[in-house]
């Protein structure tokens, strides 16, 4: 059984990228679908922190009410914890709104923050596919065919979604045979993600610390509920290395490679900061960790052949410096307003990518970068140490890490 559904867009993933796009075409009369692979809620590798810069775009996306009553304590340190050093400064505060009102981001579940976004985007009219895949992608004229099928269906039923727009907010962690998907090979300095939530820690509610480690990178921060979000990223080659250190689990029988190789991940993290060590004394895991990769970070082709890219798939960050959401949401309402001012055709819709990819770079271009130097130090051989020292003598300079990383840039032109 086929079925067949025309919009002006398409938009393959619901995560901030995808639904910030599609909440902004719909409220601009456009006619939106979103392909989504998971059901939600469903929790992410992503370290869940959303910086002040973007609460203005929350409020214009009409989920900022939300996100205040749900989000985690403002943060208002940074810190960097490595080995035996714990040092923090002053996280610098936002210029949105009055004084001492959402100067500071907060943490959100990506169980919690995806759903509220789909949500709206729901009300505003879009057409959620859900949990549904994107198998191909075909060009039909002056329209383009996106063939879907339902994720637990085995069955030969598909549905076929025509626009001349299509939005490709699937991420970059995973391959597939989408022609806007990464080919991947697994190579020894691969960075591979892990994250988990625990309840009960002793993190102080303000702090957001940078955990530099050998072979890796990370960072903790309260987000909603009292949950303790932990993410980090280590490389490929350290992590076999851990797992032929630790052997077995001590928290029990293993129940796959994925679940011994998180184990190998904190029991590492744990031995090489006293900080998180001392954060985790006493806390509970709240559910399974989650893993994900390997990252593949750098500025990628935002616009080719009507597929336009936003989130990690247009471009992707070091998470070392947090912040993955902010460029997801604001990539997304980025394409969005180009696409939602221009002349209709073909030629339009070329100079809309041409002005997306010029404001993109714009925006996220000295992120990636200052993300790739920042990490390229942590991960290096004594690379952590260095950073130590370093903090240990100015402080500030985690202040002045937090402004060059764009936590503080306001996004202009919404109305």
């Amino acid at each position: 059984m086929r079925r067949l559904s025309t919009h002006d867009a398409v938009i393959i993933g619901a995560g901030p990228a995808g639904s910030s796009a599609a909440l902004t075409l719909a409220r601009r009369g456009w006619a939106v679908a979103i392909v989504e692979k998971s059901a939600f809620p469903r929790r992410k590798v992503c370290g869940e922190y959303v910086s002040a810069s973007n609460i203005a775009l929350l409020d214009h996306l009409e989920i900022g009410d939300a996100w205040r009553a749900n989000a985690g304590p403002e943060i208002r340190r940074v810190g960097f914890f490595s080995g035996e050093t714990c040092v923090e400064a002053p996280m610098p505060g936002a210029k949105y709104g009055p004084p001492a009102k959402d100067g500071f981001g907060r943490a959100l579940g990506r169980d919690v923050l995806d759903a509220l976004l789909l949500q709206a985007a729901r009300s505003a009219g879009v057409e959620i596919f859900q949990p549904c895949r994107a198998v191909a992608i075909d060009r039909d004229g002056d329209m383009q065919s996106v063939h879907i099928q339902a994720r637990d269906d085995n069955s030969a039923d598909e549905t076929t979604l025509r626009a001349p727009v299509i939005v490709a907010a699937h991420g970059s962690w995973e391959p597939g045979p989408l022609p806007s998907q990464i080919e991947k090979t697994n190579r020894p300095w691969d960075l591979l993600g892990f994250k988990a939530h625990f309840t009960g820690s002793s993190l102080a509610p303000d702090l957001m610390p940078l955990l530099a480690f050998p072979g890796g990178y990370g960072g903790m921060v309260l987000a909603d509920h009292g949950r303790l979000s932990i993410s980090c990223c280590i490389r490929r080659d350290m992590l076999a290395r851990l797992r032929g250190n630790h052997g077995s689990s001590r928290d029990g029988p293993k129940q796959d490679g994925q679940a011994s190789a998180a184990d190998a991940v904190l029991r590492h993290l744990m031995a090489s900061s006293r900080g998180v060590s001392d954060a985790l004394d006493g806390a509970r895991r709240d559910g399974p960790w989650l893993a994900a990769g390997p990252i593949r970070p750098g500025i990628r082709a935002c616009y080719e052949e009507d597929i336009f890219r936003v989130g990690n798939a247009a471009g992707e960050s070091h998470p070392i410096i947090a912040e993955g959401i902010s460029m997801a949401l604001q990539s997304g309402w980025l394409l969005a307003t180009e696409l939602a001012g221009a002349p209709s055709g073909r030629a339009g819709r070329e100079a809309a990518g041409r002005r997306y990819q010029a404001a993109w770079r714009k925006l996220f271009s000295m992120r990636v970068y200052a993300a790739a130097a920042i990490a390229r130090m942590a991960i290096g051989p004594g690379g952590a140490a260095l950073m130590g020292a370093a903090v240990r003598i100015f402080p500030q300079s985690l202040t002045l890490g937090a402004h060059i990383s764009g936590k503080t840039r306001p996004i202009t032109g919404l109305t």
